[in-house]
Parts: structure tokens; sequence; C-alpha cells
């Protein structure tokens, strides 16, 4: 089998598992140096393993020494529920679309197993391969971008001219010489309409990302108090956020899936913020098994639960604040003090110092500082 069979019979293989399939060489390519770059700005926030080793980023085979192809495969995750800019009601909060169902990272490993298992059967040698989600060095965007998958887009989402940007990426890097794909062009023009309506001015130029003011950066990764002058933007995102793929022209019109995978679990889509900023911790447990939004945890959920509900300056929610005031854990505590603020102005914050003149709680008064402080 040459090389040209060889290649056109795994991207067969694929396409019976993935929505998309390319080839690309392993690099090292221009856009790997611009990942130190970012790393030096502080635009990894406090993702400290995102900068481990890397010079293994910047170039495959520092850690694979015999590699000599990358097979990008992509899933469509995208849904045929609204976008969140089509979301007004503000007693609801939004989570990422792709955190609506089961999490991928399992299921695209599989996938992924059962080609490499097909590719030692077709294949007389036994090539090295090695399998990533999301997991290990490995710049998956570039590569995918140079399988022809899709190009970078200025709010470094990946952008696939057919089926937009909801693009969930896996890939296997082999020691086979295959035929590769060409790369993807760069469509998207003179747009910036993801650059305009990032609510946190995340997007700080076209294909730069500054992860300490990303709203999915806040919600997910960041395990402490949100900031301050960050929460009131964050509106009613609760895990992750999707506004600047929602505004994105090349999603106007993206197929979806039918893939039960990514289709919203009951309660999930558009959930009621009381709900959510009531859950104890088997109810959390119960209800995220198997769940991408475990990653945050109960304590980071129902922080951006409260700040949803502050954002709301709804009156009605003053009586599920007033229970988060009583969690377990402190960081909830701390920003219900700031949504009752939200709500009721700063008489909240006296009435909340003489309630716990008795029985000081340091979350509270420290947060009742911060937001003198912060908001006069």
């Amino acid at each position: 089998m040459d090389t040209i069979e060889l290649t056109n019979s795994i991207k067969n293989r694929a396409l019976s598992l993935f929505d998309l399939v390319g080839v690309s060489p392993v690099g090292p390519f221009p856009e790997n140096q611009f990942y130190k770059e970012w790393l030096a700005k502080g635009h990894a926030a406090n993702m400290n393993y995102m900068g481990k080793n890397p010079e293994k980023r910047e170039d495959i085979k520092s850690f694979i020494p015999r590699a000599r192809s990358v097979i990008s495969c992509a899933l469509n995750y995208n849904t045929d529920r609204p976008y969140s800019t089509e979301n007004v009601d503000k007693k609801r909060g939004w989570i990422a679309r792709y955190a609506w169902g089961d999490d991928y990272h399992e299921e695209i490993k599989e996938r992924l197993n059962t080609l490499r298992q097909y590719i030692e059967t077709i294949t007389p040698e036994e090539p090295q391969m090695r399998l990533y989600v999301d997991t290990g060095p490995v710049l998956e965007r570039n590569y995918a971008k140079y399988a022809g998958i899709g190009w970078v887009g200025k709010n470094t989402c990946l952008i696939n001219q057919e089926i937009g940007s909801w693009i969930l990426i896996g890939e296997i890097i082999t020691s086979l010489e295959l035929e590769y794909d060409s790369p993807a062009p760069e469509r998207c023009g003179t747009c910036t309409k993801c650059i305009d309506e990032c609510p946190t001015d995340a997007i700080i130029e076209p294909y730069e990302l500054d992860s300490r003011l990303c709203i999915s950066y806040l919600t997910i990764e960041l395990k402490d108090k949100i900031p301050v002058e960050l929460r009131e933007a964050i509106g009613n995102q609760v895990f992750g956020c999707d506004i600047c793929q929602d505004v994105c022209p090349w999603n106007r019109k993206a197929e979806t899936t039918a893939d039960t995978m990514f289709q919203p679990r009951e309660g999930l889509y558009n959930p009621e913020l009381s709900t959510l900023a009531g859950l104890d911790v088997e109810e959390f447990r119960a209800l995220f098994k198997g769940s991408p939004i475990k990653r945050t945890k109960r304590r980071g959920l129902l922080r951006n639960a409260v700040v949803a509900i502050g954002n709301s300056g709804e009156s009605e929610f003053i009586p599920v604040l007033q229970g988060a005031l009583m969690d377990e854990e402190p960081l909830v505590r701390a920003h219900a003090v700031w949504a009752l603020y939200k709500i009721q102005g700063a008489g909240a914050l006296n009435a909340l110092l003489e309630h716990k003149k008795n029985e000081p709680d340091q979350s509270v008064i420290d947060e009742i500082e911060i937001i003198t402080n912060n908001c006069g």
C-alpha cells in the first residue's frame, strides 16, 4: 500500500468515527513559537500546567523522536438549541454548549483508539502512535490548521468553513509517513465581531486572548475569587462562555449534530439560577456525574451562580442569597455578599456587618472590605 492509498484508507475509517479529518506534518510551525510569547505575557493566568515543557509544545519530535505525521480528527458539537446571545432570561444561567452533555474526552479518546487499532491492521510494520485529547504538550489547533480542518480565528477558536467553530479535536501522532493536507486559509477577513462583543475585552487583539479576562477562565479554571471589577461583565454565565462563537458569522448557519453525547442533559440547558445556587454536595455529584462541569467543583459553580444572581438584579433571589451566606464554602459566602450588594445596595453591607457582629465570618468581612474599596 503506497502513501496515498494508506492515507485515504485511514481517512475513510476516520470519517466513520468523526466529522472531519486531516493530516499534517509534525512541524514545528511558526505559530508554535507564538505560544511561548503568550506565556511570557502572563496570558495563561494561573494555569501553570500550560507552562510546563514549552519546548515540547514547540516541537513534537522533542518527545516523540520518530513522529512524522499528525492525524487530526474533529467532532461537531453544535446542537439545535438557541445561542447564549438569544437568551434574555435573567433568572437562568448559561452553560457553555460543549458542557451540556457528557464529558467528551473519553468518547473522543475511545474513537481515536478505534482508529489506531484499524491503522495497526493495515500496516505491516508496527508504527508508533500516541493519542491526545486536550492532554499532553500538543498545540492541537495548529496541527488542525495545517491538516486543513480549519483556521484559527481572531477569537482563537478553530473555525471550519462548513460547520463553523463548534469543533472538538483530538489527534494521533504517528511515525507513519502520510500524505499531508494543505493548511486551511484564514477567512476572518475584516470582521471583528468576536472582539467587539466580548464582555470583558479578553481578546486583546486579533488572535490573542488574555485568559485573565476570559469568562471561560474566570468561571472554570479560576479557583479563587473572581475579581470584583469583572463580575458584572460575566452576566449570567455560570460555566464557560460562548459569546465570541455565538456572534461569529461562520456560525450563523452552522450544521448541527445528532450525536447523543452532545445533547443537553435535563436541567443543563439554560438552568434556573435558584436551582444551581441551592445544590448540596450530593445533588451536585449526582447532576454532574460524567459531565465536564465537574471540573469547576461545587464551590466554583455556586460561586458563579450567585454572581449571576447578583447581575440579574432580581430581588426575588434575596432568600436564595441569604441561604448562600450560610454555605459551608467561604468562596460561596463571599460572592453572595457581592450579589446582595448588587441587588440591595450599600445597605446590605451594613446589615451584614451588624448581623455578623456576634459571630464574625472573616470571608464576609473581607468581601465587604473589598466591595467598599472597589465599588465605593
